[in-house]
C-alpha cells in the first residue's frame, strides 16, 4: 500500500460534544471515501496481484532449481543452488511485504469501522458500501481462481511418466496454487466487506433516521450519550 499516513481516528466522545457537527460530518465523508478506496479500490486489487506475481517469480526460481537438480549433472547442481538462493531471496521479501500489507489492511479496517459507526449519512454510506467495487473484486477473483485451479489440477492430470519430470509438475502446480490462493484472498475480502456493509448500513430507513439524529456524542438521540 502507499506509504501515506492513514486518516486519524474519530475524536473521542467527550470531545465531539464541543465540535461543530457539520465539520465532523465533512471529515467523516472525506475519510470514509479515502479509507474505502484504500480498502477495496481497484489499485488495491492490482497491488494484491502484484504481490502474487512476486511470489510467482520466487517460485519460478525454486522450480528451475528443482528441474536443474533432476538432471543429475554436476554443473546443473550448481545452477540449481543459485536458482534456489534467488528463489528464497525473492520469496522472503515478498512474505514480509504481504505481512506488512495485511497489517495495514487491519488498520484501515479499524478506522473504516470507527468512522462508519460515528454517524449516518445515506449518500456517504451508499458510497462506502461500494457494491460495484465489491462486484469487480468478486468477478476478477473468481476468474483468477478458476484459472489457478485449472493450472494446478490440469498439470497434474496431464503429466506423463518419462515426458514430464517431478520438478516440472511441482513448478506448474505451485504457480496454480499461488493463483487460486490469491483469488481466495480477494473473494474473502469482497465477501467480508459486503457482510460488514450490510451489518452497518443494512437498514436504509434506520440509516436515514440515524443521520437526522446527529453526530453521536454531540447530544443527539443516536449517539452514545443518548443511549
Amino acid at each position: 500500500m502507499p506509504r501515506r499516513d492513514l486518516p486519524p481516528p474519530p475524536p473521542p466522545a467527550h470531545l465531539r460534544a464541543w465540535l461543530d457537527v457539520n465539520a465532523v460530518r465533512a471529515d467523516r465523508a472525506r475519510f470514509l471515501g479515502e479509507l474505502g478506496r484504500r480498502s477495496l479500490g481497484f489499485g488495491r486489487l492490482l497491488l494484491l496481484w502484484a504481490v502474487s506475481a512476486v511470489f510467482a517469480l520466487g517460485w519460478s526460481f525454486v522450480g528451475m532449481a528443482l528441474m536443474a537438480i533432476e538432471t543429475h549433472d554436476p554443473f546443473a547442481y550448481l545452477f540449481g543452488l543459485i536458482f534456489a538462493v534467488l528463489g528464497v531471496g525473492v520469496l522472503i521479501p515478498a512474505g514480509f511485504w504481504f505481512a506488512w500489507g495485511a497489517k495495514r489492511d487491519r488498520q484501515v479496517r479499524r478506522l473504516l469501522c470507527a468512522w462508519a459507526e460515528l454517524d449516518r449519512d445515506p449518500p456517504v454510506d451508499a458510497a462506502v458500501r461500494a457494491p460495484g467495487r465489491s462486484l469487480i473484486w468478486l468477478l476478477a477473483s473468481f476468474a483468477l481462481g478458476g484459472f489457478g485451479l485449472w493450472v494446478t489440477f490440469g498439470s497434474a492430470a496431464s503429466a506423463r511418466p518419462g515426458a514430464d519430470t517431478y520438478g516440472e509438475v511441482a513448478y506448474t502446480m505451485g504457480l496454480g496454487m499461488i493463483l487460486w490462493i490469491t483469488a481466495l484472498l480477494g473473494l474473502g475480502k469482497a465477501g467480508a466487506h459486503y457482510r460488514w456493509a450490510l451489518r452497518v448500513f443494512g437498514g436504509g430507513r434506520a440509516g436515514a433516521g440515524a443521520g437526522r439524529g446527529g453526530v453521536p456524542g454531540a447530544g443527539g438521540p443516536s449517539g452514545p450519550a443518548g443511549r
